[in-house]
């Protein structure tokens, strides 16, 4: 009896949600989805691949080796090689400081990409304040000046043109209009003087995140420059090539069909295949390092550039497409993930031949939208009811 009182009697009950958006298609049942959004004549003709994630198997493919405009999916190269060449946690710094005896101000870069021209902007995305450094040299000046700003000159290193363009503005409007000369880093150092300012970016994988989510074009140009000069490459768009180029071949993929005229994707003489860009997208998702790219990318009907997709063309897709947006005149295209119950599928779509209209485009990614939207199915998730405990104390 005592050893009955003591027995603890568990329920366990696993209860599975059954009724997914859409039914789970399998490899073999992708091709047919697959290839009625081929005919549709709102895509024109386009070029895709669709690889299944968890074997790299090519499920299917059509116009796969053909050379087309990606528009804002070059994007997805230039986070690839951000991720492989800078260091994700670090930040970038901008400091003023103030040199009295030469009538000096001295800005030190690090090449932040982000610097913003909104000091409340900046605060609140924890980027540096480009007003906060001006308004910091101007009082800087003064104090050390007697009240004047004539007189003083600035040099600096490491900052973009557009920036010191900014600064340059800035202070003509108030007043300050000094000779301003870039010098070497070196330089930089050895004329500082006395700190006046100090900022910081947010990390390199806050900057690249946004730049993936919103699709920024001059982010992607810097952060891809960036890491063509942290891979030994040239600080330019030649070697933003090179960068990519020697990326793709250490992946094991055959570089050769692609041109790179810039990292944004905003050329019309950038060329890849989609063949090229499914095998990427399959190497990043296998990748361990490379994977967190996955997470900046924009959600179907819920972030950044699909925000608004999904949500009337294809509800019971939301959620479920991973994916960077591309768009041109005359070009919709698409690549990322769609979750099909326990398989994900990596998808290429590159519609550049369609009518150079807004409402072309329009129906395009709609179509798009409705045919992904066939094979997206939520990942069927066990939920385990709560445990049923009998002890001595509730024993009769």
């Amino acid at each position: 009896m005592q050893l009955l009182k003591r027995i603890v009697a568990i329920s366990l009950a696993l209860i599975f949600s059954i009724t997914p958006a859409a039914a789970v298609l399998g490899p073999d049942s992708i091709p047919p989805v697959f290839e009625e959004l081929m005919k549709n004549p709102t895509l024109a003709n386009p070029a895709m691949v669709v690889i299944d994630g968890s074997t790299g198997a090519v499920v299917y493919q059509h116009n796969a080796f053909s050379q087309r405009k990606p528009a804002s999916v070059m994007k997805i190269l230039s986070a690839g090689v951000t991720i492989e060449y800078l260091d994700l946690q670090s930040s970038f710094n901008t400091t003023v400081s103030i040199n009295p005896a030469e009538k000096m101000i001295v800005i030190r870069g690090s090449l932040d990409p982000w610097i913003s021209l909104d000091h409340n902007v900046g605060r609140k995305m924890h980027r540096a304040s480009l007003p906060y450094m001006g308004f910091s040299t101007l009082t800087a000046i003064k104090q050390a000046n007697g009240g004047s700003l004539k007189n003083y000159k600035v040099i600096y290193s490491n900052l973009y043109s557009q920036d010191i363009a900014n600064l340059k503005t800035f202070w003509s409007k108030r007043g300050f209009k000094p000779v301003i000369k870039a010098v070497s880093d070196d330089d930089a150092f050895l004329q500082q003087g006395d700190l006046v300012a100090s900022e910081n970016s947010p990390t390199v994988a806050e900057i690249l995140d946004w730049t993936l989510l919103w699709s920024d074009n001059l982010l992607s140009e810097r952060m891809a420059r960036l890491a063509a000069k942290a891979s030994g490459n040239e600080f330019n768009d030649k070697g933003v090539a090179i960068t990519f180029a020697t990326q793709l071949i250490e992946m094991g993929i055959d570089p050769s069909k692609i041109i790179v005229k810039d990292a944004s994707g905003l050329s019309r003489e950038n060329k890849v295949t989609a063949n090229v860009m499914a095998k990427l997208l399959y190497k990043i998702h296998s990748d361990p390092l490379l994977a967190s790219l996955i997470e900046g990318l924009p959600v179907g009907g819920e972030s950044g550039t699909l925000r608004r997709r999904y949500v009337e063309t294809a509800p019971d897709a939301v959620g479920l497409v991973k994916a960077k947006t591309g768009t041109l005149t005359g070009t919709v295209s698409l690549a990322g993930y769609v979750q099909s119950g326990e398989r994900e599928y990596a998808f290429v779509v590159i519609a550049d031949k369609i009518k150079r209209t807004n409402a072309a485009s329009d129906k395009a990614r709609k179509t798009l939208d409705r045919y992904l939207a066939k094979i997206a199915a939520p990942l069927l998730t066990p939920v385990v009811d709560t445990a049923t405990v009998v002890t001595d104390s509730q024993t009769p």
